[in-house]
């Protein structure tokens, strides 16, 4: 499900059904409301027209990752053919290095490496790059041991590593490739939203904000939309082509690719088996939105119990032997930075210092986890009665969002001091709460005490874990992003942490900072 009280607190969905009796869907929570039209999708609305291109951009895309499959194995092959590896005779290495593509492409194939439902969409085509490396190197001993072939087992095991780190970059390189191509509008699958109204408006926002994905919505089969007794068309900008029941005519009209069915209590059971048989034989794919939508995938399982498919979802990991893990990487690399640093800091001391009166560091409350309180340390970007001086700027259109006080043109902040903030260096002492354990390298920020007396219930929960140097909503758009959209994703990372997701986060917390782009 969205997360319910980050966007457009305020407005509450009553949501009349099918009968046209109205009826609170959500209870407490608050979402959006859905934006409804009832002009008929005749009006603005032509079907696709020209021959089916169903699935184009798998079948291109899985071309050009048999290519670079290939040719990594050809590349690795010719690698250790002439390495020192093993004293197996020239004749078998170059045998070898000629069946590697052949044996490389299998196991691809059996570890799912060119799946549909994996390519460019999911870490699984990843996963199976690594399946595919383990089941080589089996497979290689296993037929060596059996038919006693001279197979040249140290040069495989060798070409092992090779093959698993260009695989990756390869094919990160295809998907970075396919998601720009859907970001501009190319390769993306035609999709059809079934469902009520209640969880088709977010699912709807929830594609949307993902276009790399490439489910683009070109139509809504929903229930629920009456609206002063007229049938509105219209879902979130989306023609709506009748009722769920209706759905099969709504997507032959639409040719769709894929159909994505929310989570919805009417449409379950015979009446979705049924959606699942009528989609297998015009080869649409079929996904089903749990209404999880905050939940990251690898929290995700599916536990069969009494026949019947149920989604397990684990509870967050930040706990026990991975929290220890995290906290002593934070201080590792927090010292290493430090040290490293260390000239450079010293010589931002001596420009904040030369460039207005006041302290070096500005020392500021700020509450951590589980709401306990700490002194963080900046560099000084300010002149040094900017707290006397944000009253009279509190009201000021350029004044941040409903929640987080950030102007863009601050008359407060120094000359050095709107260098500093520009690249975010002016937040290098942290460094120091980070050894000390009041914070942490990655995490969502520590908000000041004003600041969390103004939260909502949903959003105490950011105190669950350390705060962070850096975070998710710092690389995904820094002060631009309203706070709705900030406290999204910081409950996101709390939901799905993960010391992959760390290093992700550390790893574009260089090009943001670099860019320049939403600091101020």
């Amino acid at each position: 499900m969205e997360n319910l009280a980050g966007a457009d607190s305020g407005y509450s969905m009553d949501v009349p059904d099918r009968s046209g009796t109205t009826q609170d869907l959500f209870g407490e929570f608050v979402v959006p409301e859905p934006q409804l039209s009832t002009a008929r999708p005749a009006s603005g609305w032509t079907a696709p027209t020209g021959p089916s291109s169903k699935q184009s951009w798998y079948r291109r895309y899985r071309r050009r990752a048999v290519v670079v499959d290939m040719s990594v194995a050809l590349v690795a092959g010719l690698l250790c053919t002439f390495a020192p590896l093993g004293d197996a005779p020239l004749q078998a290495r170059v045998m070898t290095a000629l069946a590697l593509p052949g044996a490389w492409y299998i196991s691809l194939l059996l570890a799912h490496g060119y799946e549909r439902r994996y390519l460019g969409i999911t870490p699984d085509e990843y996963r199976a790059i690594g399946r595919a490396v383990v089941g080589l190197l089996i497979s290689v001993a296993v037929a060596s041991w059996l038919s006693h072939l001279e197979i040249a087992r140290g040069m495989v095991l060798g070409a092992a590593p090779v093959l698993l780190v260009l695989n990756l970059m390869g094919r990160h390189v295809l998907r970075r490739g396919l998601i720009a191509r859907r970001e501009a509008g190319a390769d993306t699958q035609r999709t059809v939203v079934i469902g009520n109204v209640a969880t088709v408006a977010p699912l709807i926002r929830q594609l949307r904000r993902a276009p790399g994905e490439g489910m683009h919505v070109v139509g809504a089969c929903v229930s629920g939309l009456a609206t002063d007794g007229d049938f509105a068309t219209a879902v979130e900008g989306v023609p709506v082509f009748g009722y769920p029941d209706e759905a099969m005519h709504a997507i032959d009209l639409l040719d769709a690719e894929v159909v994505a069915v929310s989570s919805d209590p009417e449409l379950s059971g015979p009446s979705l088996r049924r959606l699942a048989w009528s989609l297998e034989e015009r080869e649409v794919d079929l996904v089903i939105a749990p209404g999880l939508f905050e939940v990251a995938g690898p929290r995700l399982s599916i536990r069969p119990s009494a026949g019947m498919p149920l989604l397990h979802v684990e509870r967050p990991a930040m706990s026990g032997a991975r929290r220890l893990f995290k906290r002593s990487a934070d201080i590792i690399l927090a010292t290493g930075l430090m040290c490293l640093a260390a000239p450079v800091l010293l010589a931002i001391a001596v420009a904040v210092r030369l460039d207005s009166p006041g302290n070096v560091l500005f020392r500021q409350t700020r509450v951590g986890a589980r709401g306990e309180t700490f002194q963080m340390l900046k560099f000084r970007t300010m002149c040094v009665d900017a707290e006397q001086r944000k009253a009279q700027l509190v009201g000021s259109v350029d004044a941040g969002n409903a929640v987080l006080f950030k102007m863009r043109r601050d008359p407060r902040v120094t000359k050095v001091g709107g260098i500093l903030r520009r690249f975010s260096i002016d937040e290098l002492p942290q460094l120091v709460n980070v050894v000390r354990g009041e914070m942490s390298l990655v995490g969502p920020r520590p908000s000041l005490p004003s600041e969390v007396a103004a939260y909502e219930s949903d959003a105490t929960r950011r105190l669950r874990v350390t705060p962070g140097l850096t975070g998710l909503w710092q690389v995904s758009g820094r002060s631009d992003l309203s706070w709705e959209e900030s406290l999204r994703l910081d409950l996101w990372y709390v939901d799905n942490w993960s010391l992959l997701l760390d290093l992700h986060i550390m790893a574009r917390t260089a090009r943001a900072v670099l860019g320049g782009s939403g600091a101020y």
